[in-house]
């Protein structure tokens, strides 16, 4: 398995490409970047380009990102409905949970369920928000169609934006999916990310989140 940090600062459909090769994380991983590992563990690892999954865990340079990154960029993209969405959505609630996403990620599609019943009972003023990072366009169907199906299939109501040049920002700094983040009504990313399918730690800090408030 070859080891190295992907670096995705292109646009369009190149930054879609570059981005699929971030690799997929493995089923549940409780380590947020923010927590000691080891120096084998600390490796950016890439995954997906012989099918495998496997957790994806964070270098010291990458457990910085949200000092990097602190504030979501001004984007304007459509959902899966066809709907216009922008930076906005965000100062729609006090906290939003944003997934990033693949179809082709096995983990990814195994949260789908969980977060969907989530979705339903999250406080009023919480709300989960996906990013698939894997539609290359308006054009591109069959992953759109993919996605679609699979919020079907996983009973899962809530907005799934497109992926656009817009989030290359983020996305740059991404080294695998699932990768959740937490964004405030002002569009300030706060707390650290979560690597890999671990809908505990999402509830986790969301609670904490709404307690200190």
């Amino acid at each position: 398995m070859k080891r190295q940090t992907i670096r995705m600062k292109l646009s369009g459909v190149l930054l879609t490409s570059l981005i699929l090769m971030a690799g997929c994380g493995a089923g549940t991983n409780d380590t947020t970047t923010n927590q000691s590992q080891t120096s084998e563990e600390s490796m950016v690892t890439e995954t997906g380009m012989d099918g495998a999954d496997q957790t994806l865990t964070s270098d010291g340079d990458a457990s910085n990102q949200q000092d990097d990154q602190a504030k979501m960029p001004s984007f304007t993209t459509k959902d899966l409905d066809g709907n216009t969405v922008t930076e906005d959505i965000f100062g729609e609630k006090d906290l939003t949970v944003l997934n990033i996403w693949g179809t082709f990620c096995g983990p990814c599609v195994g949260e789908m369920p969980e977060l969907g019943e989530w979705a339903k009972e999250m406080p009023e003023n919480v709300q989960i928000v996906g990013l698939v990072i894997d539609i290359a366009g308006e054009e591109d169907t069959e992953h759109r169609e993919q996605a679609v199906n699979i919020m079907l299939n996983a009973d899962a109501d809530f907005t799934q934006m497109i992926v656009n040049a817009d989030f290359a920002d983020i996305l740059k700094d991404v080294i695998g999916v699932p990768t959740t983040i937490f964004v405030d009504k002002d569009g300030n990313i706060v707390g650290d990310s979560v690597i890999g399918a671990d809908v505990g730690a999402y509830k986790q800090f969301v609670e904490e989140y709404l307690d200190e408030q």
